[in-house]
């Protein structure tokens, strides 16, 4: 088997066992550990995870030819992440991790008619399958945890809180919104902060949503939802906050995305994006994740970020690196998910299953074992914008506690 040799190489702690189509146990083993159990149902599987194992592992699974015996494909994954971390170079690791990456400008060209196309892929699915694995806000980003004991509901309250704090918010201000998603967090700033907010989405599904979101609580009059590229975004803004979607951009889009924001941000304004990032440098998006579920998307290394920015002539005022967050997100999401998958079965098949079942445990063990993690970067035309110690933003975070629905835990949507 082709693929033994990979293997040999790879296996440092534990014990894979891989059983091949004609039923033959092929064993790899290192120090101890966890023991995994995988079959292969195709003859070629084995030839193909040898050539792409990162786009192959993903599709077998989905398509039922690669089974996990004896643990889940969160623990196959986390195997694999761990082993991938102890293994030496080998002559065919530039081929793993440098194709991708050598074609990444092509693949994150997102000019508008692609970026929308990009956003429907994956935000324009059934309502339905957002509310079976997503806090009740619906906040599709890294949740903060003050404590590892608290609610998806009760961290992503904190996130929107921290946010805010970080933006130095004052009642009549206007607030732009890039990639609002479904706009809570634009609902949650106008309630708590007395501003005005705009949020752009280009989304069909989340723009109807979030509009009807913001009539139902009598805040239409000072949140609206359009659908919008950022390129097409006009106006000035005392403040500009970006979450979960500069993953969207692409690099080659970067100096565009930000000096449109320095074109929208007030003299005195600040902005604050937030996004996945990575901490070794550069590197190219998971071929199966490209393919399946975010076409277009890249994390970036805060590496490839900074100069951007220094070139634009904003100044970088803070940056706060949030590390297993995300991850602690992720497994939130993915118990949510497993536990309601015969909805999602009922929805769309075992098939798209399958797919969101590697998406999610694949993403949290990316953010536990493979140095992805979140930023937050704050952003000012002045360098005397923001106060000169971070004493306000614990201040404000104090004085705007969450409400007691939001701190127990907000009532699941049905």
């Amino acid at each position: 088997m082709l693929l033994a040799y990979l293997l040999r190489n790879l296996v440092r702690e534990g014990t894979l066992r891989v059983v091949d189509a004609h039923g033959t146990v092929h064993s790899f083993a290192g120090e101890p550990g966890p023991n995994i159990t995988i079959r292969l149902h195709d003859a070629a599987l084995g030839y193909k995870l040898f050539l792409n194992p990162r786009l192959y592992i993903g599709e077998a699974f989905m398509d039922g030819t690669l089974t996990v015996e004896d643990a889940s494909i969160y623990d196959f994954l986390n195997f694999a992440a761990v082993n991938l971390s102890l293994a030496p170079r080998t002559a065919l690791t530039p081929l793993y991790q440098g194709f991708g990456r050598a074609f990444r400008i092509f693949q994150q060209y997102n000019p508008l008619r692609r970026a929308r196309a990009n956003v429907a892929h994956h935000y324009d699915l059934s309502d339905t399958l957002y509310d079976l694995f997503l806090d009740a806000d619906r906040q599709y980003s890294c949740a903060y945890f003050l404590a590892p004991d608290q609610s998806i509901e009760v961290a992503q309250a904190n996130k929107k809180r921290h946010i805010a704090a970080k933006l130095l918010l004052k009642p009549g201000q206007r607030v732009l919104d890039i990639g609002c998603g479904w706009g809570g967090l634009a609902l949650y700033l106008a309630r708590e902060c007395g501003v005005s907010v705009t949020g752009l989405t280009l989304s069909s599904e989340q723009l109807k949503l979030a509009q009807r979101r913001a009539a139902d609580a009598g805040l239409a009059d000072r949140v609206r939802f359009e659908l919008c590229d950022y390129r097409e975004a006009t106006g000035r803004y005392d403040r500009i906050v970006s979450v979960g979607m500069f993953e969207h951009v692409g690099v080659v889009h970067y100096p565009v995305f930000f000096r449109k924001m320095k074109e929208l941000l007030a003299e005195d304004g600040v902005a604050l994006l937030h996004s996945i990032g990575r901490h070794d440098g550069p590197g190219a998006t998971n071929p199966w994740l490209r393919k399946y579920i975010f076409p277009g998307g890249y994390s970036p290394a805060v590496s490839e970020v900074v100069p951007v920015v220094e070139r634009t002539g904003l100044w970088i005022t803070d940056i706060e690196i949030l590390r297993l967050h995300y991850a602690e997100t992720l497994r939130a999401w993915r118990q949510r998910f497993n536990a309601n998958r015969e909805r999602v079965r009922a929805l769309y098949d075992e098939r798209f299953c399958r797919m969101w079942e590697f998406y999610l445990a694949g993403s949290e063990v990316a953010f536990r074992q493979q140095g992805h993690m979140n930023f937050q970067m704050q952003l000012a035309k002045r360098v005397d914008t923001v106060p000169l110690t971070r004493d306000y933003i614990t201040e404000w975070e104090r004085s705007h506690r969450a409400p007691e629905a939001e701190r127990v835990g907000l009532a699941r949507r049905a």
